[in-house]
């Protein structure tokens, strides 16, 4: 079970659980959320391979891949060239397509920052954050800031509590010939 501390204080744990078919067999996941132990919501119907395939993304931008090595500090780097872009959306839907029962995502944020010196009397500084929403299904929202590290650790853990739900199956491959990715991390 993943979680994280957000800004006003309250806890946002994500717990992934299976999607199984008719005969009972886990194909993917959708994630639960609860805000300080009350449940929060549902979201993210089949988003194991595409938080595999974000943890896997994460990890090479730490390391310096792509355009992600144009950002000194590794706390910095993300995985999208974009400024400001989101990672992800993932919300409730029910069978018919209608939206509701809470929402996740997670944009990434361009800040300047002041950083004083006693040359010149200092210098602006950017720094990229991702920020992480929760709503409920009440309308409520919560969010968290993290780094990439912080991002990596949270989603990696997610991924690994999911395969482990899921008996073991790996989220970044796809058991369809043809379909999705067939990279393994």
């Amino acid at each position: 079970m993943g979680g994280l501390r957000c800004v006003d204080g309250s806890y946002l744990t994500v717990t992934p659980v299976a999607c199984v078919d008719s005969v009972g067999t886990p194909y993917e996941i959708t994630l639960e959320l609860h805000r300080d132990g009350t449940p929060y919501g549902m979201v993210g119907e089949r988003c194991g391979w595409f938080l595999a395939r974000l943890a896997r993304g994460v990890a090479q931008a730490r390391e310096g891949r792509g355009h992600a090595a144009l950002w000194p500090d590794p706390d910095d780097r993300f995985p999208e060239d974009e400024p400001d872009s989101e990672l992800f959306s993932f919300r409730y839907r029910t069978r018919r397509g209608a939206v509701g029962g809470g929402e996740l995502r997670c944009q990434l944020r361009t800040i300047p920052i002041w950083m004083p010196g006693p040359e010149r009397g200092g210098e602006w500084r950017l720094t990229r954050r991702a920020y992480l929403e929760a709503w409920g299904s009440g309308g409520v929202g919560m969010r968290a800031v993290l780094t990439s590290a912080e991002l990596e650790s949270f989603v990696g853990g997610l991924v690994d509590e999911a395969e482990g739900c899921m008996g073991g199956r790996d989220l970044a491959g796809n058991p369809v010939e043809g379909a999705g990715s067939s990279e393994r991390r």
